[in-house]
């Protein structure tokens, strides 16, 4: 273990803490897409999350505002898009750099 790096993440499937180096080989072996919220939190399908930032959608003239909470998103493959369902909005995506994990 480097010293110097004293970044670890809960590994769900082993229930240990490892290395984030370590969760970034797991996943990039498994053809995973490691998805960060804009804490650096790893997302998982399924995580709520909560916007950071009042947000305009485009073609549905409705603004999500700051603290909106999202229920059950899912990963789309992108490392930087999250695909979201909110009431009134279909085809929701969000930009992980705009939410963090509730």
């Amino acid at each position: 273990m480097n010293p110097t790096n004293d970044d670890h993440v809960y590994d769900e499937a082993s229930g240990e803490w490892i290395s984030a180096e370590e969760a970034a080989a797991k996943a990039q072996e498994a053809g995973q897409v490691e998805v960060r919220d804009s804490a650096g939190n790893l997302l998982a399908d399924g995580d709520s999350v909560i916007t950071i930032k009042d947000l305009k959608v485009k073609g549905a003239g409705q603004t999500l505002r700051k603290g909106t909470v999202i229920k059950s998103i899912r990963l789309t493959g992108d490392e930087q898009e999250i695909d979201c369902r909110y009431e009134g909005i279909k085809g929701l995506v969000l930009r992980a750099e705009f939410v963090r994990k509730h």
